[in-house]
């Protein structure tokens, strides 16, 4: 299960959000410098925006939030944010061991189950990423097994990634007395005899409870669905877990959040997350409600047949009824009589139908996903609310009383999960869809709005609405603005007589069973399923064109929630016109898509293509370690800064002297190196191009060369040493992508096509540079004072025609290859030829800057270099392939 690009964004921002924690002194300042510094969206949190100011819920405890919609994989960034946390604020060390200590709230039972299931089985995903990063080296806990200490002691916490997933309620005491984790506990002795000091334990509560024994760890907390969490109740809860990190996880959060990162739901359906557009029939009465429901289950499951024997994955779709609750007033359609209507009248088997309602759970134990089971009809009322996913529902037909909009605001969200996360080759399996019969129909598209909102969707998501058998015209012609008046949907204009609550179930009820398969057989070219098919290739088409607009790599990618807070500058008027007819080439080439049975698609180039059988662990380990000085410092390059200012990291005395003891205390080389192993791979941050699992092999194979002497030379200099083991893995997968990329372009394969354009506005950092003339924007983002001084002599001469500087972000230009490389300017003369520059600072000649030059050079020589042209400037140094300041300005007076 491979992170999808939105959700490596949301790691981006945490790991960039414990950046800044690191480097500022408060909290409200490092989430300030966070967004302010943010690469894509830099603003200035204040009262009444978007982003607010920090609040500092648990005093003195990071506590952010991320935005993810529903089925956005929630559960999997946590997974993968565990890593992040960690490296980034390290590792308690107790006795010479290393302890990391999690505990995952999370609000209902239903998830509970699941969360804990999800994380034991070690052939799930979830579980599977964590295993890799925290090498199979953990244990996962409900709150009985650490209540009766099952495998639940000093020792194992020491020695494992320790997951507790509880449920908010065991927590949140309004009376201490009457929760266990409250209590004195004979079986949490081995953690009181550990601890030498007692200031975690909370005043009237037992050393020996529980939740003591949890302080004692200082845990990092994940909150799932953390909008159920911000009661008085709630914050006391998590003050009481003395945490080191709270991670909240919500497709709503409530004001009280301090969001770090947004996930807007059009990257869900991009990434064939889920089922949209969303289409919204509503029917004459309950009957058709029924009959159309049945019917457009099976012309899917006819659908979802045919794709199987071309080779695509197997799908049984299902209806999900929702009945209403009982009331002594008007028990009418009920989940009873619903059942016995399916099982008597329409002849459905009744291994086919299944209740899940707050007292009865008929889908317990079954894998409805599975090829065997017989599920394709789900009755309920609104015990499917939190909780149930099942990727293969995809129709929501309400039958609640026609007086009535039909409340499916708790629901709608469950028919959104893609099977499979793919899209399917015919359209109708990649949408969802609501059957109603409400004659308060605008209430009814206000409820499922609410829905979709309550599952994280905003205005810019797509929504068709058809009303008695006709497409209400200014709802199918655009997506639907959550901010619009519903009322504009036509209604039924006559009067709704409530007797009619009961006509629908007595019209059924009394039926003949011949006749309902008469109007069964009937309604299988029923206009009403047409519309249905017709409405939806009309939506998908445009809500293709929205998804193509919104996730084109020359838009900003801002959540619409940043919308009005993002300071954004346009492109000079004077420049419009000449800008608008440029169009940059990139680097592309065709890839098999599995989602469209094996069909090539035409991509746009990244790394990662380039490195398929690449093998890292089967690579030499020759690395020189014998030049590293002896102090205990790290010197890098700090991408997060505009500048490159160089920084440093020290490993402060008593760090050193815990990892020193923690090495030394296993007897034998063998477990040195082990352990050695496992805090190199906490302190590598390797991108998600290569497989944890070749990484942590590379890394063994490393330490096992070393001597005794390296081996505690490694302790001492942790940071120097890890890092020349990056730089070697670095040079490993550039060097294989490089041989890949320059093969494609002799054979074709990989090619240039245009396809970048200038977009209209920029966002630049907070901080912009000084106005310098013939720039191509109001604004352009700041400059270091050699960049400023190469661009200021580029302005002023006479056959530039204007200038503009490339962010370091996914949606600016940037040359693709075996390597991204984002140069510092685009220059366009009056005669049209384009020149990208890249400045260097004297210091700065390096492996990098090699392949830049070799990049860039292959870009204009295939882009064609009367035309394009690519220069590496340095300040006075000659490099091979690149030139210095004065002689790359007489080069350019000849463009």
């Amino acid at each position: 299960m491979e992170l999808k690009h939105y959700q490596k964004l949301v790691l981006r921002d945490l790991s960039l959000y414990l950046d800044s924690l690191q480097s500022n002194e408060s909290l409200p300042t490092g989430f300030a410098e966070y967004w302010k510094n943010h690469p894509d969206t830099p603003l200035c949190p204040m009262a009444g925006t978007a982003i607010e100011s920090y609040k500092n819920n648990v005093v003195d405890v990071p506590h952010v939030c991320v935005k993810v919609p529903t089925a956005g994989g929630k559960t999997f960034i946590a997974c993968n944010a565990l890593s992040v946390v960690f490296k980034k604020l390290g590792v308690q060390y107790s006795n010479g061991r290393r302890s990391a200590t999690v505990v995952w709230l999370v609000p209902s039972v239903t998830i509970l189950e699941q969360t804990i299931r999800s994380l034991r089985d070690v052939s799930h995903p979830y579980r599977q990423q964590i295993n890799l990063h925290f090498q199979h080296n953990v244990e996962v806990y409900d709150k009985n097994q650490i209540s009766t200490g099952q495998n639940f002691n000093a020792t194992t916490v020491q020695e494992n990634l320790t997951i507790v997933v509880m449920s908010f309620d065991s927590l949140r005491a309004k009376n201490k007395d009457d929760r266990k984790i409250y209590q004195e506990n004979g079986n949490m002795l081995s953690f009181v005899q550990q601890n030498q000091e007692n200031d975690h334990v909370l005043e009237g509560i037992d050393e020996t409870a529980v939740i003591n024994v949890l302080r004692s760890l200082n845990p990092v907390i994940i909150v799932d669905e953390s909008h159920n969490a911000e009661t008085d109740l709630s914050v006391e809860m998590l003050k009481n877990l003395n945490p080191s990190f709270i991670l909240d996880l919500t497709a709503t959060p409530r004001r009280n959040s301090n969001i770090i990162s947004f996930v807007d739901a059009l990257w869900l359906k991009k990434e064939n997350m889920v089922k949209l557009p969303l289409i919204v029939h509503n029917q004459h009465n309950r009957k058709d409600v029924i009959l159309n429901a049945i019917e457009l289950q099976k012309r899917l499951e006819v659908i979802a047949k045919e794709e199987a024997k071309k080779g695509g994955r197997f799908i049984r779709p299902i209806v999900l009824f929702q009945a209403q609750a009982n009331n002594k007033e008007t028990e009418v359609f009920t989940f009873e009589k619903i059942k016995k209507l399916l099982v008597e009248k329409f002849k459905i088997s009744a291994e086919q139908i299944k209740i899940k309602t707050a007292n009865i759970n008929e889908i317990k134990d079954i894998d409805l996903m599975a090829a065997n089971c017989k599920v394709r009809f789900i009755i309920t009322v609104n015990a499917l609310k939190e909780g149930w996913d099942c990727p293969f529902a995809y129709i929501l037909a309400s039958l609640a009383d026609r007086s009535s909009p039909v409340d499916v605001e708790q629901i709608v969200g469950r028919i959104l999960r893609q099977p499979y996360v793919m899209q399917h080759q015919n359209l109708m399996l990649n949408m969802s869809y609501v059957l109603t019969a409400s004659v308060k129909f605008s209430d009814t598209l206000s409820s499922i709005i609410k829905g979709l909102n309550r599952a994280g969707f905003s205005g810019k998501d797509d929504f068709v609405a058809i009303e008695e058998g006709k497409i209400a015209p200014e709802k199918a012609q655009m997506p639907l603005d959550f901010s619009t008046p519903i009322s504009t949907v036509e209604e039924p204009k006559e009067a709704f007589d409530v007797s009619q609550a009961t006509e629908d179930f007595a019209d059924l009820e009394n039926v003949d069973s011949a006749e309902i398969e008469e109007q069964m057989e009937n309604n299988a070219a029923s206009s009403s399923i047409e519309e249905i098919e017709k409405a939806a290739q009309t939506q998908n088409e445009a809500f293709e064109k929205t998804i193509e607009t919104f996730t084109n790599e020359n838009q900003t990618p801002i959540p619409q929630a940043l919308q009005n807070t993002v300071k954004k500058y346009p492109i000079k008027a004077h420049l419009r016109n000449q800008v608008s007819e440029i169009v940059l080439p990139q680097f592309h080439l065709k890839v098999n898509s599995l989602g469209l049975f094996g069909n090539e698609t035409e991509v746009k180039l990244e790394k990662e293509n380039l490195l398929e059988g690449f093998q890292l662990s089967k690579q030499g380990t020759d690395i020189d370690f014998q030049n590293v000085e002896s102090n205990i410092a790290s010197i890098d390059i700090d991408e997060t800064k505009t500048d490159h200012t160089p920084v440093t990291a020290y490993l402060r005395g008593q760090e050193k002297q815990q990892l020193l003891d923690y090495i030394v205390s296993f007897k034998g080389k063998t477990d040195q190196q082990r352990n050695l192993t496992k805090i190199i791979l906490d302190e590598l941050n390797i991108d998600n191009t290569i497989s944890q699992r070749e990484v942590s092999k590379f890394v063994q194979r490393v330490v096992e060369d070393l001597s005794d002497e390296q081996l505690q030379a490694f302790v001492n200099q942790l940071y120097t040493y890890t890092k020349k083991i990056k730089d070697k893995i670095t040079e490993h997968s550039v060097s294989f992508a490089a041989n890949k990329f320059f093969e494609g372009l002799d054979d074709n394969t990989i090619y240039l096509k245009e396809s970048f354009s200038f977009p209209k506005e920029i966002i630049p950092p907070s901080e912009v540079s000084l106005p310098i003339e013939k720039s191509l924007y109001e604004q352009e983002g700041k400059l270091n004072a050699f960049e400023e001084r190469v661009i200021m002599n580029i302005a002023s001469l006479p056959n530039v025609a204007f200038w503009t500087r490339i962010q370091e972000r996914r949606n600016s230009f940037y040359v693709n290859g075996f390597i991204n490389h984002y140069p510092d300017f685009i220059v366009v003369t009056q005669s049209g030829i384009i020149v990208l520059v890249e400045t260097k600072g004297d210091f700065l000649n390096n492996f990098d800057s090699k392949n830049k030059i070799r990049l860039g050079r292959a870009w204009a020589e295939k882009a064609g270099s009367s035309k394009y042209k690519y220069f590496m400037v340095f300040e006075k140094v000659i490099v091979e392939g690149a030139y210095n300041v004065d002689k790359f300005l007489e080069l350019m007076k000849k463009l």
